[in-house]
């Protein structure tokens, strides 16, 4: 089954409208909530007064912090991953107390019959707030004189940190050319089709909580709930039903699905909140802006001798997890590249808006452009062709495994594990037809039109541990079960899981059940994100498999009076090589090993045809690959259309190239969407401008490019399957690409691409603004 584009095994019932969503969910007695949010960035709160929403008919309740903090083991969420450079932990309030921080922040919810009388009634709930200024650019929120995200604390700055590696002061003063870009980089929001959404149920008899949540982390929220609710692990149950898309900013823990769950022990009622849209643009993380000052020293050949710069990075109101995407941006900066020194500094910013986490790459994608912008500077400024000067910094495929002298969150260091860049980039730029592209621009140009291409490298970890679960289990019934603590919003994870053990069994794929994301079934687990459910869950799920394997062999080896040597498993039977009449049934074994009262175990086989194995990654594994785009710039609109785009990808071993190609075409959008569409935009005061899908642009089909989708396999050794992960590979180094391809466009008019989202009217300004190329730092 391995590497099979067998039809998705959970599509059917998705296509026939059969799925069970969060709110297709319907519990007898069932209310609904919604919550009264913040229409400051910043101010004190002085007073809420619910009473005239609490006399509304169908109104069951109105809870704010004070009511619910007696049941509570804090007032404030844990936050995962804290860091040894945070300076402060800036931890998010169950609900706001004495004060707002941006705009969306939950201040009280209401229980209501249903989502009309709640969202009627919120509106009777009267605050009084004390308006206090507020930062929106986090350039703007350093210093001592900068206005307070927050009352009570001694500045802005979340956490400053230094990555280096290598002697940069030396590697510059000795360069031939040194080269510099102040960089700008925004991305906006996760927006996946199904919004956030929980419904909590409380059980007084059994003082049982089972949450229903569109999470990427079940287990993670379980151990959320446990510690702010102080209860047994038995006591809590949480399951993510069907997830319409995740992106990252499911990967969090959110105040309102604790406050549900509180509301839902509070009243003994099952209770259900669904996001709306314009809640999820105001209330649900996000990443934002980013500011570069990045300098690159080289050799007379173009060889990259050091990079160094600073950065500062928006991390909004509250650290929601930790600072994985400043770290990450930074880490992913050496790239593909032999880079010998290395020095970066930043500064991480809070500001008055919604908190920043993971979106798709988690910072993976910003670091590319850096030095993928830096790289076709060299290029022009050496005269160059920027195939070339890459050429001339890859690792060599004889390097690996080379490891980047980079400290990772684990205490190890950036080791890339497998892979041939060079080939990458000779596929990506054969399939572009790039040896032919200054023909097809020249031909263009005569003819007024304006058309560049572009590429950039990338590599990214996958794999994240530090462990995933998996149990494989065959019943009496003689289906095979599969059950994990990963979970599954559209990528295909149960289909490729289902493989695997189908594979390792040599059972019909069809004869597998998936089991994923239920804190009920498997005890341990960690969820979807950082691109590791096929390393870690996949790598379990085979282990498990063959397991199973060789203890049905073995049991029915007693059955059939015949060596496990001389059996094989076929379908959903088990029967001696040659002689497929001479057969057991998968069920025969299972119940045999179930065995029966008063009637002796077999010899040296114990009960139960099941196996549970934590997979955990020695390391992160890293997938690698190569984007070309080629594009057409209108000079007078300035109107971007994507005329080609090429993706060699190398994510070793393909278990389904059907869904790998559907995760890099998704991804492939998603990069679109932050180069040329998505802006979360803010005015001075920190207020959002951007609530609705008639602002916030994303990329829709009649701008989607022809992918042109090539696979590399270079297998990994660090794990049983060497398979490497996908799903944050398309988005990776899109906006790099286009931003290549688009100043490539713009050479007569010495455009140089320095920011992202790249907005007509920005292009059309710089078009009619850049007449000559800016001026060598050396």
């Amino acid at each position: 089954m391995i590497g099979q584009s067998i039809k998705r095994l959970e599509d059917a019932p998705l296509l026939k409208g059969q799925g069970r969503f969060v709110d297709d969910l319907h519990l007898p007695g069932m209310l609904e909530a919604t919550f009264v949010r913040s229409s400051h960035a910043h101010a004190r709160i002085d007073g809420i007064d619910a009473t005239a929403a609490r006399a509304l008919e169908g109104v069951h309740a109105v809870y704010t912090l004070a009511d619910l903090a007696p049941r509570l083991t804090s007032e404030q969420l844990p936050v995962g991953w804290p860091s040894a450079t945070m300076r402060q932990m800036a931890r998010p309030n169950v609900l706001a107390k004495d004060e707002v921080s941006y705009v969306g922040e939950p201040i009280a919810v209401v229980i209501a019959t249903n989502r009309y009388v709640a969202e009627d009634a919120a509106t009777l709930v009267e605050i009084s707030y004390e308006s206090l200024p507020a930062v929106s650019d986090c350039r703007n929120a350093i210093g001592q004189d900068a206005a307070k995200v927050r009352l009570g604390i001694k500045d802005n700055v979340l956490a400053t940190f230094t990555k280096e590696y290598g002697n940069c002061d030396a590697a510059f003063a000795g360069a031939a050319k040194v080269f510099g870009l102040s960089l700008a980089q925004h991305k906006g929001c996760g927006h996946p089709i199904e919004t956030r959404g929980v419904i909590a149920q409380y059980d007084p008899q059994q003082e049982a909580l089972i949450v229903w949540s569109s999470t990427q982390v079940p287990h993670l929220l379980k151990q959320m709930l446990v510690e702010l609710f102080g209860l047994d692990e038995q006591h809590i149950q949480v399951a993510a039903p069907d997830v319409g898309g995740g992106f990252g900013p499911k990967f969090i823990c959110y105040p309102e699905e604790a406050v549900i769950a509180a509301a839902s022990r509070e009243l003994q009622r099952p209770i259900k909140w669904i996001e709306d849209r314009r809640e999820h643009f105001v209330s649900t993380v996000q990443e934002r802006d980013q500011f570069w000052d990045v300098e690159i020293a080289v050799d007379a050949g173009a060889k990259i001798l050091g990079i160094r710069g600073k950065m500062i990075h928006d991390h909004g109101a509250f650290n929601a997890l930790a600072i994985n995407v400043p770290e990450n941006a930074v880490a992913n900066i050496p790239s593909v590249y032999v880079v010998p020194n290395f020095k970066m500094e930043v500064t991480v910013v809070l500001t008055n808006k919604v908190p920043v986490s993971a979106v798709r790459g988690a910072g993976h994608p910003q670091g590319t452009f850096v030095v993928e912008r830096l790289l076709d500077l060299v290029a022009k400024r050496l005269d160059l062709d920027p195939a070339e000067v890459r050429r001339r910094n890859l690792i060599p495929a004889e390097g690996m495994p080379y490891r980047v002298p980079l400290p990772t969150r684990d205490g190890g260091f950036i080791t890339y594990d497998s892979g041939n860049y060079p080939e990458c980039l000779a596929k990506a730029l054969e399939a572009a037809d790039y040896e032919g592209f200054p023909a097809r621009q020249a031909s263009a140009r005569a003819q007024g039109r304006y058309i560049g291409i572009g590429m950039a490298n990338f590599v990214k970890g996958t794999g994240r541990g530090p462990y995933e679960s998996a149990t494989v289990r065959i019943g009496s019934s003689g289906k095979v079960l599969v059950y994990t603590g990963a979970t599954a919003q559209g990528q295909g994870t149960k289909t490729a899981l289902a493989q695997i053990c189908a594979s390792a069994l040599g059972v019909d794929v069809n004869n597998v059940s998936v089991i994923a994301g239920n804190t009920a079934s498997i005890p341990l687990g960690f969820g979807a994100f950082a691109s590791r459910q096929i390393v870690t869950a996949g790598s379990s799920v085979h282990q498990a498999a063959v397991a199973v394997r060789e203890k049905a062999l073995k049991a029915a080896s007693h059955l059939l009076e015949a060596s496990d040597k001389d059996l094989e498993i076929e379908g959903d039977r088990v029967h001696v090589k040659g002689v497929p009449n001479l057969s057991v049934t998968l069920a025969d074994v299972a119940r045999a090993l179930a065995g029966a009262p008063g009637f002796p175990m077999m010899r040296g086989v114990d009960p139960g045809l099941e196996s549970t194995v934590n997979f955990a990654p020695e390391r992160m594994l890293y997938c690698n690959g190569t984007h070309v785009a080629e594009v057409e710039v209108d000079i007078e609109t300035g109107e971007v259309k994507i005329l080609g785009y090429v993706v060699v990808n190398d994510s070793g071993r393909i278990i389904n190239p059907m869904i790998v190609e559907g995760q890099l075409c998704g991804g492939v959008m998603h990069g679109i969407g932050n180069a040329l569409f998505e802006w979360m935009g803010y005015d001075e005061n920190a207020q959002p401008l951007t609530t609705t899908f008639a602002e916030y642009l994303l990329p829709t089909i009649d701008i989607a490019p022809n992918i042109k989708i090539l696979h590399q396999e270079s297998l990994s050794t660090l794990n049983p399957l060497g398979v490497k992960g996908v799903g944050e590979s398309g988005t990776t180094p899109a906006p790099a690409a286009l931003a290549a391809a688009v100043e490539n466009a713009l050479q007569p008019f010495k455009v140089q691409i320095s920011e992202v989202p790249m907005f007509p009217p920005r292009l059309v300004e710089l078009i009619k603004a850049s007449t000559t190329e800016p001026s060598s730092r050396r």
